[in-house]
């Protein structure tokens, strides 16, 4: 460890929602602390942190003022404005590196970027008008899914477009906002991969994780994953190569499609994963304080998993089953949000259904 940082550092995190809230637990309890950066009053991390600035990402004085308090920049989400970053990066290193957040933030330049790698994709062809959808439309077929390029998640910023749709009404869904199309892919199952890798270059990842998704948002995820030994390997082996043709820093996630062929990469996420919260409570080191670790150049922890684990995101109105859960004897974690709203995470239980 001699390049790490030791404990009593000060790790940075942009964004104060549920992910900074877990990676704040976990620095924690390596002796470091957090400092939030949010622009919106009363974050769920800022309950756990040491310290939050609520500011505007345009608000250069108070991005200097907090790159100068911190030693290390992280984020729990994608969608940090660039010129933020600009002024964080003049003072303080971010991780992971900014090349890895601007591909993850465009879909049409992720896409090319996976392509380029020689890892399987969707179909996809790029929309900036009602003319080039409809082009793309008879160049891929339907069913296919419009997709903003940027700023979307959990289903939002999505058009799925099947034969005899309104191709102009769905263009106009997007108010001019480019978007590309992807093509329909037949799979059996979506799995995920949690991967992280260290400053110096080391690769841990850990085991694939089987998701299923109600209306966009991720309900539940389950460890061990439905695959054949080569599948779970091969998962595995590409997120190692993702995350090194990035030279990153820290914990990624991996979305892939289990389809006849193989693998489809789906998308990746280049931060903590609401599909990795499984290994909370089936493995020693969670993807938390993996991040963690990795961010402040500390070497990565085993990510082997000890139990089989199910995990259930509670939304919006699972918050009424809380009382039972807690007496369920599963363990539950719980973000601090002070109100439920349809299609908001609230938190979540993992359950140990076995033991690996």
């Amino acid at each position: 460890m001699t390049d790490a940082l030791p404990p009593g550092s000060v790790i940075g995190i942009l964004g104060g929602g549920q992910l900074g809230r877990m990676l704040a637990l976990a620095a924690a309890r390596l002796g470091l602390r957090c400092h939030i950066y949010e622009p919106s009053e009363t974050p769920p991390a800022a309950q756990v942190a040491e310290r939050c600035t609520t500011a505007a990402w345009e608000d250069r004085a108070a991005l200097e003022a907090f790159a100068r308090g911190v030693d290390v920049v992280t984020y729990e989400f994608e969608n940090v404005p660039t010129e933020a970053l600009d002024v964080i990066e003049a003072i303080r290193p971010i991780r992971p590196g900014r090349r890895a957040l601007a591909i993850s933030q465009d879909r049409l330049t992720e896409k090319t970027f996976l392509q380029d790698l020689g890892l399987a994709t969707a179909p996809f062809s790029e929309v900036g008008s009602a003319d080039q959808l409809r082009t793309a439309a008879e160049t891929l077929g339907l069913p296919g899914i419009l997709k903003t390029r940027r700023f979307g998640y959990d289903g939002k910023g999505q058009v799925r477009l099947r034969e005899g749709d309104d191709l102009a009404a769905a263009w106009a869904a997007m108010q001019g906002t480019p978007a590309i199309l992807e093509g329909f892919v037949a799979f059996s199952a979506e799995v995920s991969v949690i991967g992280a890798r260290g400053v110096d270059g080391a690769v841990a990842c850990f085991d694939p994780g089987e998701n299923v998704h109600e209306d966009g948002i991720l309900r539940t995820t389950t460890v061990p994953a439905r695959l054949a030994p080569s599948l779970a390997a091969d998962a595995v082996l590409l997120t190692g190569r993702l995350l090194n043709a990035l030279d990153y820093v820290g914990v990624i996630g991996v979305e892939l499609f289990v389809c006849d062929g193989g693998l489809v990469v789906n998308e990746f996420a280049p931060r903590v994963h609401n599909s990795g919260h499984w290994t909370q409570t089936g493995c020693t080191i969670c993807q938390f304080e993996q991040h963690v670790r990795a961010v402040a150049g500390w070497p990565l922890g085993d990510g082997t998993r000890h139990s089989d684990v199910v995990m259930e995101n509670l939304i919006g109105n699972d918050m009424d089953r809380v009382p039972e859960l807690a007496a369920s004897g599963a363990a539950l974690h719980l973000y601090g949000k002070a109100e439920a709203r349809a299609g908001r995470k609230m938190g979540h239980v993992n359950r140990i259904v076995g033991h690996g």
